[in-house]
């Protein structure tokens, strides 16, 4: 390993306290004492591309001197300045080191799309709400049991009706806890309310409640009508708790014994200051976004790149009920409020198992001071089952080696939902990354005896809605980049393999099927096409294996899924361009990190997002020709859903959905890289007998 020479902190090291500080006062100065600010984030603006990359190959080769050119460190600011009936959304760049402000741009409200919502933000909301006058005398049309209290959640507005404006809304969802259980954990999405309340946020002033239908489907779209006397809607609601004390139901199984993980000399991977990270033959960097969670730097396997960039980008989650005002239930929920920021705090012996080892992250308060979320991330290891193996099945003599994997993991509470995200890595230089979704469907009241297309009755008067959650995940390819004749640039390529019409000449008996390779020349989308076995290669065309020949590369597979079901012509469509293909290739840029664009939050239509990144036409380097200025460096964006129509047995907690995309080698070793991953047997582990001493007995 390499380490950074002198006192200057790592490019890609995060931002210290003292370098967070300074940013802040730094934008502190220049609006002066008197006025009010709202900080939104403060965090490290990675170095440009073409800056670093020189750095980072100075830094693998071992040349790294006191004199070798550093870029600077920044700071990326986004604030609020106050004033009278108004927020002024501001993003700054600040030079960590001199305090200089280099950029300071005010972002003028507009028709597509606002500044993200700020967790803070998301914590006034019910307060505002309960203390409306419209929302009490609206709660009136509603008999509530005694001993139950409100609380509302927050929800971004979605795409805004065409006659909307360009206000910036909040709207919530309205239920009811039973709190004479006095356990602040006992399930209030059991008691939904048929209301939802919208705010403009710059007056915090509730402009109206919308009013939910609540029939069949075949009681059309209209939503219920107030009544003149207070409706009771929970005479036969059930709660639905799931925290342990609160359970109606016999004791816990008493059948299971412990399953430790037990690592005796502790744990194979090391974590230094500046959040490098190595792992057997695995190094990277990481760091915290305040928007996409945990994100991956300079991937190298055995000192040879793979990944310059490795991160979630973005995640919507469209209902498919028509029934207004449904259509505006679309949350995008990294861009409207920011994954990093809803991180949990990861507990020992609960989310991560092992020898464990926690990152924290540092947010902004209100007031910009620096604010530590405590176990953002877990780093751990954990048995994959097998490597590989094989028999002789002359001796019968088997050696098998287990998989070790290495996991990144966040997890992100969304309201309702959680996320759990997981990058792992294998001691065969592959790289999986895995999505789980988990948590609490979203829930709207049905009346009794109905049913409804649109969602599943999962308990008395509760409807879960049917909708998708659509994710893409931003790949910054670097295959083996460093070192000798290199253009810099990696080559996507699609690969198929076809059926082969029987014919005398060439495939006299049928069985032959033919592998294309399409170079992709230009930015694209690219569906998956399992009858073809569609795949994505990512190659360096310039270095060639020693054995077959073929460039060095990575294959990403990822299973296909469904798309975004929303007609292409509908605002949930034009939101979301990204969910509507499986792949995106697109030419790089310093910062365009967002696969939805970066205002999301009550947008239109996509706005700087993929969809608007292939339009400009970049083009790339096929089979090791020289870029040009003309040329640009390809970066792969993979989309992959859960289409969730809901089960009762997804109530009230639902068990994971999974999802797992790899990053494969393909070419780029000159034989398997894991035969020497220790052969020896578990000494742990023990032989259990099949029968009871009773059993035996009879």
């Amino acid at each position: 390993m390499t380490v950074p020479i002198g006192p200057a902190p790592h490019p890609l090291a995060e931002l210290s306290q003292l370098e967070f500080v300074r940013a802040r006062d730094a934008i502190l100065k220049i609006h002066g004492a008197n006025q009010p600010l709202f900080f939104r984030a403060i965090y490290l603006q990675e170095p440009v591309k073409a800056e670093l990359l020189p750095f980072l190959e100075a830094e693998h080769a071992g040349r790294l001197t006191a004199a070798t050119p550093r870029p600077a460190r920044t700071a990326f600011v986004e604030y609020d300045v106050l004033e009278a009936g108004a927020q002024l959304f501001h993003r700054a760049v600040v030079n960590a080191a001199t305090s200089q402000i280099l950029s300071n741009d005010q972002i003028p409200r507009k028709n597509n799309g606002f500044p993200h919502y700020n967790v803070n933000e998301f914590e006034l909301f019910e307060g505002y709400c309960l203390k409306s006058e419209k929302v009490k005398e609206a709660l009136k049309e509603y008999r509530i049991p005694e001993g139950f209290e409100y609380c509302i959640d927050p929800w971004p507005y979605g795409g805004p009706d065409e006659d909307d404006g360009i206000p910036k809304f909040m709207q919530g969802l309205i239920f009811i806890r039973d709190a004479r259980k006095k356990n602040p954990d006992t399930n209030h999405y059991a008691y939904p309310i048929p209301l939802i309340p919208v705010m403009d946020w710059s007056t915090k002033e509730i402009i109206r409640i919308d009013r939910l239908p609540t029939g069949g489907s075949e009681d059309g779209m209209e939503p219920s009508i107030a009544s003149a006397e207070p409706r009771n809607i929970f005479s036969k609601s059930v709660p639905a708790e799931y925290v342990p004390e609160l359970l109606d139901m016999p004791a816990a199984r008493d059948d299971l014994k412990p399953l430790n993980v037990v690592q005796p000399e502790g744990a194979s991977f090391k974590v230094h200051s500046d959040n490098l990270i190595e792992w057997q033959k695995w190094r990277f960097r990481l760091s915290i976004s305040p928007r996409e969670g945990a994100v991956l730097h300079d991937i190298c396997y055995d000192n040879r790149s793979v990944l310059y960039r490795l991160s979630y980008s973005e995640l919507t989650v469209p209902y498919g009920d028509p029934r207004a005002p449904f259509h505006r239930k679309q949350a995008f929920d990294f861009g409207d409020g920011g994954i990093g920021r809803a991180a949990n705090s990861l507990k020992l012996g609960c989310d991560c198992l092992g020898a464990i080892h926690y990152i924290d992250a540092c947010f902004p308060a209100a007031d910009g001071s620096p604010t530590k979320l405590d176990s953002a991330i877990c780093l751990h290891e954990q048995d994959g089952g097998i490597l590989w193996k094989h028999t002789n099945f002359r001796t019968n003599r088997g050696v098998v080696a287990r998989m070790r994997e290495f996991v990144v993991q966040f997890i992100g509470t969304l309201a309702n939902y959680e996320y759990i995200f997981a990058f792992k890595f294998d001691q065969a230089g592959g790289i999986t990354v895995e999505t789980r979704a988990t948590g609490m469907v979203s829930i709207v009241g049905i009346e009794d005896g109905k049913t409804s297309k649109y969602g599943n009755v999962v308990s008395p008067g509760i409807l879960a809605q049917n909708h998708q959650h659509i994710f893409a995940v931003r790949i910054d390819p670097a295959i083996d980049l460093y070192g000798g004749d290199n253009n810099g640039h990696t080559q996507v390529v699609v690969e198929e393999s076809h059926p082969h019409k029987m014919n005398a000449e060439t495939n006299p008996h049928g069985n032959y099927y033919e592998v294309r390779r399409n170079p992709v020349e230009r930015a694209t989308w690219i569906d998956s096409e399992v009858r073809l076995n569609r795949t994505i290669k990512l190659e360096n065309p310039v270095k060639k294996n020693p054995i077959s020949g073929k460039s060095v590369g990575y294959k990403l597979v990822s299973p296909a899924t469904q798309m975004l079901l929303a007609d292409t012509d509908s605002r949930v469509a034009q939101r979301a361009r990204f969910a509507q293909h499986n792949y995106w290739v697109t030419g790089h840029r310093d910062g365009e990190f967002w696969a939805a664009g970066e205002f999301t939050n009550q947008s239109t239509f996509e706005e700087g997002g993929v969809s608007d990144m292939v339009k400009r036409g970049d083009t790339f380097v096929v089979d090791g020709v020289q870029p040009t200025s003309q040329t640009s460096a390809p970066v792969v964006w993979s989309v992959f859903g859960f289409t969730h129509n809901p089960r009762v047995e997804d109530w009230p907690v639902m068990p994971v959905e999974v999802h797992q995309l790899h990053l494969r080698p393909a070419d780029f070793f000159a034989a398997n890289p894991a035969l020497d991953v220790p052969t020896k047997k578990n000494d742990s582990s023990v032989l259990v007998a099949c029968c009871d001493v009773d059993d035996k007995a009879n």
